[in-house]
Parts: structure tokens; C-alpha cells; sequence
């Protein structure tokens, strides 16, 4: 396959040259991220990301360079923010009896306005929603609210996997899109 052409076509705004990079470089981003991160959930989740980086930044690739090394560079670079944002996450270190009093103190059970909060969130995020395109509507109703893998997906859709992970990424960027709007 002749990859500068499609990478011109994807610069271009060409979405079936973007699915074909995608589907031709899948593999490789996948398995360089397996083995960094040993976990196939983040190495998807990175890989997933490093596609929708290079394909809002595809503009900047520049051809004296192979693209394959280009998607590695933005893997790594999204394997370090996300090492960053686990690390920027810990927790400080407490005592057992700042622990004990801590767990004598806390009530986990929500309260009446936790629970209305909540309720009005989910509304709110339902409403945005429904403003995405019907099937964008699907992909996010299948993964997210009945927490079904992609491959479970691809098989209900009947699409390739490639396409509802595109789906999916796609999905997420319009609705983060809508909420910032909104706000």
C-alpha cells in the first residue's frame, strides 16, 4: 500500500484515507504501547488517543520523516501525560489512626442532595446526547452506559472494529464539543 497519498488525502480531510492509516498502523502502535504499558486496556486506550493527536495534528506531519515513527513519538508523548496524570493522582501517605478515625467519621451512603446532583448530571450529559447524530447516539449508549467492549460492539453494529473505535472516538470529541458550548 502506498502511504504518502493517503497521508496527502488525510490532510486533506479525507476520512476513509484517515480509516485506511489507521487500519495499516493499528498493529504496530498497539503492540509498541502492549509492551510499554504490559496492560491491553491502557495500550487500546493510548493507541486510541494517538490516532485522534495525529489526525487533529496530521497538518503538522512532515514527510522527511516515516509516519509510523511520527505515531510512535505522539503514543509516547501520550503515555507520559498519562503516567503523569496517575502519579499527579496518589494519594498522601496517612497514618492507621488517621485511618481508623477517618473510617469512624465517614458515611460512604449519598446524601439527599449527592444523589439529586448525580441525578441532574446524567440528565444534563443524556440531553447532550441526544444532539449527536443517531448512530454516534448508539456507539456511546453500547460502550458506555451498557459497558460493552468494543469487539461486542463491532459484532452487534456488524461494522469492523476499526470503524467503532473511529465511531467511538469520534462520538466522545463531538460531545465533549457540545458541553463546552454549552457551557
Amino acid at each position: 500500500m502506498e502511504i504518502k497519498p493517503l497521508i496527502e488525502k488525510a490532510k486533506a480531510g479525507d476520512q476513509i484515507a484517515f480509516t485506511s492509516l489507521l487500519d495499516f498502523y493499528w498493529n504496530e502502535v498497539y503492540g509498541f504501547m502492549l509492551k510499554r504499558t504490559e496492560n491491553e486496556t491502557d495500550a487500546e486506550d493510548i493507541t486510541i488517543e494517538t490516532f485522534a493527536k495525529a489526525f487533529d495534528k496530521i497538518a503538522t506531519y512532515n514527510p522527511e520523516f516515516q509516519f509510523n515513527t511520527w505515531l510512535i513519538a505522539i503514543a509516547k508523548n501520550v503515555h507520559i501525560d498519562l503516567l503523569r496524570k496517575k502519579k499527579s493522582s496518589l494519594f498522601i501517605e496517612i497514618t492507621d489512626e488517621e485511618d481508623q478515625q477517618a473510617y469512624n467519621v465517614a458515611d460512604t451512603t449519598p446524601s439527599a442532595e449527592d444523589e439529586l446532583i448525580t441525578e441532574q448530571n446524567l440528565s444534563q450529559l443524556l440531553q447532550y446526547i441526544k444532539e449527536l447524530k443517531p448512530h454516534y447516539q448508539e456507539v456511546i449508549q453500547l460502550r458506555y452506559f451498557q459497558e460493552l467492549s468494543y469487539q461486542e460492539i463491532a459484532d452487534k453494529i456488524e461494522e469492523p472494529l476499526n470503524n467503532v473505535k473511529i465511531k467511538i472516538l469520534r462520538a466522545k470529541k463531538l460531545l465533549a464539543e457540545i458541553i463546552q458550548n454549552k457551557r
